[in-house]
């Protein structure tokens, strides 16, 4: 079968022939991919940027960790799902064994392994995970949506680590799938958000569609300026997913006193940061990586209720075999979410 590898701890990734996977041990199931996401961490991994020297021990791999698909085969001691079922993943796999597992905080376990990160994920046909980190799907959503329910639980997670509450200004920084998804569920909770970027003309429009009135291109503009005029005020709440350093810090700079800024973005530089006006500020910093088993849960409710709205995030198809063309324009700011689909032979469904 066809398999988009990492195999050497440099740019770039392959497509390669890989044999199908033996059938999966016990309490494994075997997935039959039917969409994959193309992920912020997914281009780190190609362009091999800072931080992701971990995988070195795992290579080669095969990329992947955002999916939905059909269970085609079940191991030994699996009863909760069956062959037929519509399913997505979690893909953090716990070691099952340290503390923050035995204080059913699998997030948190040191050890964790992510699916596509440190065991093969599914930038192929199939794709084999424990069964207890399967989602069966409700009827109706449909799968290419599905494969959504990863960086919108990821974005769930952010907004409850924020603490936002019901008429909360909240500024979410960087336009991207993940920022979007922000922005989105903030707004669900009954916050007042703002959702701005850097020359991304293509992805506020997209906000805009998806709801998120209030938005800001700072190219035009800067990020205390848009936040004044959209809130007469500084933001309670600010969730950045930039990836940019300096975000954190205009982030910040906008943050009332006693304020939250929560970084969900993955940085490859340090923040420089005035400590003394920091502690006077009574301002917090929080982090927000990965998700849990309730946002996950949160996200495919969200998925099920607004599968329509939530779809135009999808602006892009390619089947497996153009995942290079496809990392490419993840990459641009022609693109939202680009999805990988095995065994297509065109790219129906594309919004250009």
């Amino acid at each position: 079968m066809l398999a988009l590898r990492k195999a050497t701890a440099a740019f770039g990734a392959d497509l390669v022939e890989v044999e199908e996977p033996a059938a999966p041990g016990p309490g494994r199931v075997t997935v039959a991919v039917a969409a994959a996401g193309i992920c912020g961490s997914d281009l780190h991994a190609f362009a091999w940027t800072p931080g992701y020297a971990f995988m070195t021990a795992f290579m080669p791999l095969t990329l992947g960790h955002e999916f939905s698909g059909t269970i085609r085969a079940v191991g030994e001691g699996v009863t909760a799902l069956e062959v037929g079922d519509r399913v997505t993943c979690w893909p953090t796999v716990p070691c099952g064994a340290c503390p923050a597992c035995a204080a059913d905080r699998p997030q948190d376990c040191q050890a964790r392994a992510i699916v596509g990160l440190h065991a093969d994920g599914a930038f192929a046909e199939q794709v084999v995970v424990p069964a207890a980190n399967c989602r069966r799907l409700p009827d109706g959503l449909p799968l290419p949506v599905a494969a959504l329910a990863e960086p919108l639980a990821v974005a769930v997670n952010a907004v409850d680590v924020a603490g936002i509450r019901p008429g909360d200004r909240v500024a979410v920084l960087g336009p991207g799938p993940i920022g979007l998804c922000i922005a989105f569920v903030a707004q669900q909770r009954g916050a007042r958000v703002l959702l701005a970027g850097l020359d991304d003309a293509v992805r506020l429009e997209r906000a805009r569609a998806l709801g998120i009135h209030r938005t800001a291109d700072l190219a035009g503009a800067s990020l205390e300026d848009a936040v004044r005029q959209a809130f007469d005020g500084q933001a309670d709440r600010v969730i950045e997913a930039t990836g940019a350093a300096r975000s954190v810090a205009d982030g910040l700079a906008v943050l009332r006193s006693g304020g939250v800024m929560t970084v969900a973005g993955i940085h490859s530089r340090s923040l420089d940061l005035d400590l003394t006006g920091f502690v006077r500020s009574k301002k917090q910093i929080r982090a927000a990586h990965d998700t849990t088993a309730s946002a996950f849960d949160e996200a495919i409710r969200l998925l099920a209720a607004h599968a329509d709205a939530l779809g135009t995030l999808i602006t892009h198809r390619r089947p497996l075999g153009a995942a290079l063309e496809a990392f490419d324009l993840a990459r641009s700011r022609r693109a939202v979410k680009v999805l990988l689909v095995p065994g297509a032979a065109d790219t129906a469904g594309d919004e250009r």
